[in-house]
């Protein structure tokens, strides 16, 4: 068994910050790792600095092989405010803080400590065990996920499933400790809108140019909503999540699984449960906006980037007309698509396996399916027709709110986590049958 804890904070301790990544050392100390245990890996790479690693051991043939793959790239810490370095792997209040703790370095460690495990394990593993450790995730997989599956796909032959970021992470709601374990991501589509108006000079206001038209659009995309779809992987999230609570929580949850009565449920409950609602809508984000280069010139042109997530199933070009109808005609809409996609209908083969390793670590677990609002390395996977589930088994203390705490300033995650994940995926790997 590795120094889970150590590990972990040497690897926070890499800055991978993407871009430009620089992966490479982070790749090196697992790499070493895996060679101290005597288990051989690769590196596959476009970019030297930039590589992958991938390791595998070999099955009994019981089944087909298993994927476990994370990366460890993270998001830049610009302009946030930490109670402790986000790069100094630092121990405090039983917790370890820094950048990619929980996105995504700690579950990393989690894999390679069950993965290691199970090679020392004299039984091997039902199928062939694959770890794959990624560059790039947090920028298209171009170096990443995406070239291995795009050029090497034959390192994922025969695999169904893959295990990786993210679910697994408990919350409480009216008392019930709830697992979401993924089972499906919504799909990134990217927007410009191009505004047109006349241009000037600063100092001779002009009304109802593309200033004015950007207000009306950035007011527009505030105070409205696109269309509720009630998707297969919530409908199962909100049915597990209804059969064990009561009261007005089961009512509203019930009320969420009917298409035609969601939409006003979203807004009655928006205080209690309003972290469903991006698994019920395609979205879109105001993220960037371009006009003039100079402060006395009025711009003749404004371009406005959005950051949109689609609903797994859907067409671009029904998102596209969601989004025309919140900013009318006065613009043009250009989406940018990065060609990954998702099926409507999720393979929940793997499911039971996943839920019961949770219930034999957490007797008080409930695990549900999960649609993850934002998407994952799992889409290019699937790609091969490989199911990818979302599951990092952690353990937190209540009123720990994770997904706020995921890219945020004081990322941390418990010192504890990192046994429970591993102890779980370990589990997983047990369990794992044809």
């Amino acid at each position: 068994m590795i120094d889970r804890i150590e590990l972990l904070r040497r690897l926070v301790r890499v800055d991978t910050t993407n871009p430009p990544g620089n992966e490479e050392p982070a790749v090196a100390i697992i790499e070493s790792v895996l060679a101290d245990a005597g288990v051989d890996s690769r590196r596959i790479a476009k970019d030297p600095a930039r590589p992958n690693l991938i390791a595998r051991i070999p099955g009994r043939g019981a089944a087909p092989p298993l994927l476990l793959q994370g990366h460890v790239d993270v998001v830049p810490v610009t302009g946030q405010n930490w109670s402790h370095g986000p790069f100094d792997g630092a121990i405090v209040d039983g917790f370890i803080w820094g950048r990619g703790t929980l996105d995504m370095k700690g579950p990393v460690v989690m894999m390679l400590d069950a993965f290691l495990r199970a090679a020392a394990d004299p039984t091997p593993p039902a199928g062939d065990l694959i770890l794959a450790v990624l560059a790039d995730e947090e920028r298209q997989g171009t170096y990443g996920a995406r070239y291995l599956v795009a050029e090497h796909p034959e390192l994922f032959e025969g695999v169904r499933y893959s295990i990786g970021e993210f679910g697994a992470f408990p919350f409480v709601l009216d008392g019930t400790r709830f697992y979401p374990i993924q089972i499906a991501e919504r799909i990134g589509v990217g927007f410009e809108i191009t505004i047109e108006g006349p241009a000037g000079h600063g100092s001779m206001p002009i009304r109802g140019g593309a200033m004015a038209k950007l207000g009306k659009i950035l007011r527009a995309l505030d105070h409205r909503r696109m269309p509720v779809h009630l998707t297969a992987a919530t409908r199962l999230m909100v049915e597990g999540m209804s059969a064990h609570v009561s009261g007005t929580t089961k009512w509203a949850l019930d009320r969420l699984a009917d298409e035609r009565t969601a939409g006003l449920t979203l807004r009655a409950v928006q205080s209690q449960l309003g972290m469903l609602e991006p698994m019920f809508r395609n979205t879109v984000s105001p993220t960037v906006v371009r006009g003039a280069d100079k402060h006395n010139v009025i711009p003749a042109t404004i371009t406005l980037s959005l950051d949109g997530r689609m609903l797994p199933g859907m067409a671009v070009a029904d998102f596209e007309r969601e989004l025309r109808d919140i900013v009318g005609d006065d613009c043009s809409i250009e989406a940018i698509v990065d060609g990954a996609t998702t099926p409507a209908e999720p393979d929940l083969g793997l499911f039971e396996v996943l839920a019961d390793a949770l219930i034999a670590h957490d007797p008080s677990a409930v695990p549900v399916p999960f649609l993850l609002p934002a998407v994952t390395d799992g889409r290019w996977f699937a790609q091969l027709g490989i199911q990818p589930y979302g599951y990092t088994p952690i353990t937190l203390p209540e009123g720990f709110d994770f997904q706020r705490t995921v890219h945020a300033e004081d990322e941390r995650i418990p010192v504890e986590a990192l046994g429970f994940g591993s102890d779980v995926l370990l589990e997983v790997i047990r369990r794992y049958e044809a």
